[in-house]
Parts: C-alpha cells; sequence; structure tokens
C-alpha cells in the first residue's frame, strides 16, 4: 500500500522522539512563557499589550534575520556532522559569527534611527477604542529595553542552532529552561512591583526578558566548554577566523539567500500585520492574542521542521539518499496528522482561552476567537508547508525555498492582502481568510517539489576530501 510509506515503524519513531521531544518542550516552554509575559502585559490594558505587540513583531524581523543568516551554515552543519568532519563544523560556525556581526550592526541602525516611523505604521483608528499615543509611548518604552536582549539572544542562537544541527538537542534545553524560568519570575516581580522591587509595566517586562537571555546565553557556554570533549568542534575555534575561499563561497551562496529569505519573509508578516492594522488598533490586539495561542499550538510542526533539517540533512551528508526521502516522508506525515488533531483543539478552546484576558475588550476577545478559529483550520496545511521548506532547505535548494517562501509572500500572498484592506470593506477576518486560501496553490506547488526529489543532495561530499588534505 502507498500509505506504508508514510508510516514508519517503532525504532524510526523512537528516533524521530529522540531528536524533537527536546526541542518541542523547549519552544513549548517558550511559547508557554511568551503567554504568561502576554496575560501579564494585558492585564495592565489593551494600549500596553498593543504596544508591546507591536515592537515584538519589529524585533521578529531581526531574531528571524539572524536565523536566516545561520541558517545557511547550518545545512552545513548537519551534512559534516553526518559525514564526521569536525573542522567543517568549525567553519560553519566562523561563518555565522560573520554573518551575526553584520546582521546586528543592520539591525541597530534601523531601530536607532527609524523605531518612530515603522512604529506608527502600525496606529490606525479604524474604530473609537484603543488611545494611539499612549499605544506609542509603551512602544518606545518596551522598545530600547528589549533591543539590549538580542545582543545575548544573538549569540545564545549561533551555538544553540550548531548543537541542534549536530543532534544535540538537550542541552538548549536546559539554558533554555532556566531562561524561562528566570523570565516567568522576573515578569511578575517588575511588571508589578512585587518583593519590594518598583513596579516598571512594560518596561519591567522587557528587563526581564533581556536578564533571562543573559542567563540562557550563560549556562549554554558554560555546559558547553565544562563538557568541552563532548564537542570537539568547539574546541580552539576561535584559534582562526579563516574560513577555506572555497567552503566560505558556498556558505556565502547559501547563507545570503536564507538570509534575505527570511528577512523579507518576516517583513512581509509585518506588513500583512499592518494591512490587518488598518481596520483598528484591536485588530493588533486581537491579532496579538492569535499568535500567542497560535505559536503554542505550532510548536509541534514547527519542532518536526527543525528535526528534517537535522535527520534529513544528516542522511544526506552521509550520503544516504534514499533514507532520506524515505525518513521525509514520514516525518511529514507524522506533522500533517498531529496538526489536525492540535488544530481542532484550538479552534473548539478559543472562546476558553481569551478569557484568560481579563482587561482586553470584548471586542478584541471575539476578533482574537475568530483569528484564531480560521487559523487553526489552515493549520494542517502550514505543517506541510513548513515541512517542505526545510526539506528544500536540507538539500541545499536555498534559491528555491527563497522563491518558495519569501517570493511567494511578497509577491502573491501580500498585494492580495493589500488591496483588500486597502480597497475593499471586507472585515480583517475574511481578509486573513483569503490569504490562507491563496496559500492552497503554494500547497500543490510544494507537494510537487517534494515528489520529484530535486533536493536529494550531498553538498559536503568534496569538501569534506580538501578539509582531510589540508589537515594533513
Amino acid at each position: 500500500m502507498r500509505l506504508k510509506r508514510f508510516i514508519g515503524d517503532k525504532a524510526f519513531y523512537k528516533y524521530v522522539l529522540a531528536i524533537v521531544l527536546p526541542i518541542i518542550f523547549q519552544n513549548g516552554l517558550n511559547n508557554l512563557v511568551n503567554l504568561l509575559d502576554n496575560l501579564m502585559v494585558g492585564s495592565l490594558g489593551t494600549e500596553q499589550m498593543s504596544g508591546v505587540a507591536i515592537v515584538n513583531q519589529l524585533i521578529f524581523v531581526y531574531i528571524l534575520c539572524v536565523f536566516g543568516g545561520t541558517a545557511g551554515a547550518g545545512i552545513f552543519t548537519a551534512q559534516y556532522y553526518g559525514s564526521g568532519s569536525n573542522e567543517g563544523i568549525k567553519n560553519t560556525v566562523r561563518f555565522k559569527i560573520y554573518a551575526c556581526i553584520f546582521i546586528a550592526l543592520l539591525g541597530a541602525t534601523v531601530f536607532l534611527f527609524f523605531h518612530e516611523p515603522l512604529i506608527r505604521l502600525f496606529l490606525n483608528q479604524g474604530s473609537e477604542s484603543g488611545d494611539l499615543e499612549l499605544t506609542f509611548k509603551y512602544a518606545k518604552e518596551y522598545l530600547f529595553i528589549a533591543l539590549f536582549a538580542q545582543i545575548p539572544n544573538t549569540i545564545t542562537q549561533i551555538y544553540a542552532g550548531t548543537l541542534r544541527e549536530t543532534g544535540e538537542t538537550k542541552v538548549p534545553l536546559y539554558a533554555s529552561i532556566a531562561s524561562v524560568l528566570t523570565n516567568a519570575v522576573l515578569n511578575y516581580l517588575l511588571i508589578f512591583g512585587k518583593l519590594g522591587l518598583p513596579q516598571m509595566g512594560v518596561k519591567g517586562a522587557a528587563l526581564a526578558t533581556l536578564i533571562a537571555r543573559i542567563i540562557e546565553l550563560g549556562v549554554l557556554l558554560v555546559y558547553i566548554y565544562s563538557n568541552a570533549r563532548k564537542f570537539p568542534f568547539f574546541i580552539k575555534i576561535f584559534n582562526t577566523f579563516r574560513i577555506p575561499k572555497d567552503i566560505f563561497k558556498k556558505l556565502l551562496a547559501k547563507g545570503t539567500n536564507l538570509l534575505v529569505n527570511e528577512g523579507l519573509w518576516s517583513g512581509v508578516q509585518t506588513a500583512l500585520l499592518y494591512c490587518y492594522s488598518l481596520r483598528g488598533i484591536e485588530v493588533v490586539a486581537a491579532m496579538n492574542i492569535t499568535n500567542t495561542f497560535n505559536n503554542l499550538f505550532s510548536v509541534v510542526f514547527l519542532s518536526l521542521g527543525n528535526s528534517i533539517a537535522i535527520i534529513v540533512g544528516g542522511l544526506l551528508g552521509a550520503g544516504k539518499i534514499e533514507e532520506a526521502r524515505d525518513a521525509d516522508n514520514k516525518i511529514i506525515a507524522l506533522s500533517f496528522v498531529s496538526c489536525l488533531v492540535l488544530g481542532a483543539i484550538l479552534a473548539f478552546t478559543s472562546p476558553l482561552l481569551v478569557q484568560m484576558y481579563k482587561e482586553v475588550t470584548p471586542a478584541v476577545k471575539q476578533l482574537a476567537v475568530t483569528f484564531m478559529t480560521v487559523v487553526a483550520c489552515f493549520m494542517p496545511m502550514h505543517s506541510i508547508l513548513h515541512a517542505t521548506y526545510f526539506t528544500m532547505r536540507s538539500g541545499g535548494k536555498t534559491m528555491l525555498t527563497f522563491i518558495f517562501d519569501s517570493g511567494f509572500a511578497t509577491f502573491v500572498s501580500l498585494p492580495c492582502a493589500f488591496i483588500l484592506a486597502k480597497f475593499t470593506s471586507l472585515s480583517a477576518p475574511l481578509i486573513l481568510i483569503c490569504i490562507h486560501l491563496v496559500d492552497l496553490g503554494k500547497l500543490v506547488w510544494g507537494l510537487i517539489l517534494l515528489k520529484k526529489g530535486i533536493w536529494l543532495n550531498n553538498l559536503v561530499k568534496d569538501d569534506n576530501l580538501q578539509l582531510k588534505g589540508e589537515s594533513n
């Protein structure tokens, strides 16, 4: 039967779960703390929650640029690990450092000089609810502290990403546990001024995040360098920052494609939020609630995408082409089935979930329920799209992922949203439905790409021979 191609045996699922469960647990913890953070800020009022949501959407662009800048090298990290080349992994880490320095300088320039017009883009009075100037005030208060949190967060992504790409998912989990627990406690203490600490409101939420990120990085570095023999690719990594020219060119080519892809894609998501915000500031608040719960329920399929990068990338690097195809089919099927269940749960529980936001207006709550129902219905489709992206990426097809991901979003999804928001009277939920329906075309394209198998590539075969020659 054809269905057997998508169903693994007990040993396969045990192997996948060993990789993906720590990632799910880590991402789940992060999203749970984000939910608590969101609830605490939301209890201060709609303006505070909207201001923080706008800033986090802008910072989201920076975070995905860091992800994109390191992800290209991460493709090679997974394949070098599959082929047993520690020297190759060192080169990918060095490249990630270069990429992150460039992204950090660019991001600092944008946020320092253009933060005001960027924030005001989302401040549209589509109804009588919400004070726009008060929202702007809270956004600025949150922004400048939150920016400093990105320094330790960026360094963490270099180390934690490399560990995950080499199959070590538990160490980043330990660091994340320390971070989220710190963040949860400090959020409560600093936002509301408990145990003699000042009541800082949104500033307290940002400061809690900064301290938590520093602790996360500290735990990660202490663990790695206290157990250096387990991670030989980090030993003496800073003795040189030289990367062989041919390898650097390959890393740059893949990395640039993914950096531009993630930057453009996250920019499109921010622009989509702008389109929805034309219907009023309460739409921003409702979208914030929706995204918070959606991220929590989507943690399984997002984490399974990461497992594709690790498992399939490693198999391709080891030259096990058909095994890579087989594993990919089974992981995608697992992701789809899990989202059928989780999407249904999100849709049916959304009216109860929004009641957790006590100080939010009834109009915002009703909007959030509608948004969450729409997102839940399309969650299985997005699980396949997400898996397709990581599948293409694991085989080094970064230009194809660029066209498939940000290209489609830029030239199809965003124009549709802008036209509908600017030139029609459709409500924000109906616009959201239309944008998801547009993605059905992308789904068909993705399934064709998966079936053709053009992503089945071993990228590091020749590099390993070169690195062995240089080491000798």
